[in-house]
């Protein structure tokens, strides 16, 4: 068995003042990929990031028979995605979420997919401002921990700057949110699918810049083609946080420099061969309870990006992880085929 020792480290964070808000930057909720496996590389990778569950939906926490808040504690700082429309369930869920130590709760009003809105929630929610505030004023009726949103910066034919403002406005005023997270593309909710929505509309970051000028009050990230740690710098003159998604996934590496580059230029920029090998204990526990490894090994594809021996760590992952009985010795193997190289 391998022995986490660098996880004390980790640990540490979570009682120390931080001179940034978490939101300074943060990984974006991705459906189906940012689950509690993904989001335990990532915390061994940066310990300031701010990580984001998938979006969970509360008929999900209320009625279903799984377990959709579980995460480990090493996590932290972690925010809940929530969705859904209906105050009442989402209090409830604010309230369970908080009992079980989460640190935020995000209410998604940015997916813009057919089966999300049948549900009548995310980003067609922009079309209702005053139930988004309803829906965020009732969390916070119930929890001590922060409520934001997540949104577009607009919705159809509805893209003005002016709705853009109408809709914060709306929800500040009838709420006490002062956290928003602005995906800055609108959204189409026909005609496109969730992918196409997440690269046809086209970027419009002053609209972001803009509206924090007109809000000064409340803290403002951006998200959305955000592909580099130097774009993130850009961002941050205008703006209080960046989220990063799919860069952040598919070239996790990017996370290894986050807390030097953003939070404290004092503090190494973490090892990835390193981060890799902190994770066998944790893969270790994961297969004791009949985890499959390539469950684990999926959100780790990315780590060598641009490295000598990367295709071939990759190619092995990828061909034998899934098969019965693959444990620690298949990782260990493909990552000889990348620190042979380096």
């Amino acid at each position: 068995m391998h022995e986490n020792k660098e996880l004390k480290n980790i640990s540490e964070i979570n009682g120390k003042a931080h001179k940034f808000k978490p939101s300074r930057f943060s990984v974006a909720p991705m459906l189906d990929w940012t689950d509690r496996h993904c989001r335990y590389f990532h915390r061994l990778l940066s310990k300031e990031a701010l990580l984001y569950t998938e979006m969970v939906t509360t008929g999900a926490i209320i009625h279903g028979k799984g377990n959709y808040l579980a995460y480990n504690e090493q996590e932290h700082p972690l925010a809940l995605q929530l969705g859904g429309s209906d105050p009442q369930a989402l209090a409830q869920c604010a309230k369970i979420a908080q009992e079980r130590g989460y640190d935020e709760i995000n209410l998604n009003v940015g997916c813009p997919s057919d089966r999300v809105q049948n549900g009548r929630f995310g980003a067609c929610l922009m079309g209702e401002a005053a139930l988004v505030a309803d829906c965020v004023k009732a969390m916070q009726d119930v929890v001590d921990i922060p409520v934001t949103v997540k949104t577009r910066i607009g919705i159809d034919e509805q893209d003005s700057y002016e709705f853009l403002c109408d809709f914060i406005a709306t929800v500040v005023k009838d709420s006490d949110c002062d956290n928003f997270v602005i995906h800055a593309r609108k959204a189409w909710l026909s005609g496109l699918s969730p992918k196409e929505n997440r690269e046809i509309p086209p970027l419009d970051y002053p609209r972001v810049y803009q509206l924090k000028q007109d809000f000064p009050q409340l803290t403002l990230s951006i998200n959305g083609g955000i592909k580099s740690l130097e774009e993130a710098k850009q961002h941050l003159q205008y703006v209080d946080g960046v989220m990063i998604g799919r860069e952040a996934y598919q070239n996790p590496s990017l996370l290894a420099h986050v807390d030097r580059e953003l939070f404290d230029q004092t503090v190494p920029v973490t090892n990835t061969v390193d981060a890799v090998k902190v994770l066998y204990p944790y893969i270790e526990q994961e297969l004791s309870k009949g985890t499959y490894l390539g469950h684990i090994t999926r959100h780790i594809l990315g780590i060598f990006q641009g490295i000598p021996g990367a295709r071939q760590w990759r190619r092995h992952l990828s061909e034998n992880a899934h098969k019965p009985g693959a444990d620690i010795r298949v990782i260990e193997k493909a990552l000889e085929m990348v620190t042979e190289r380096i």
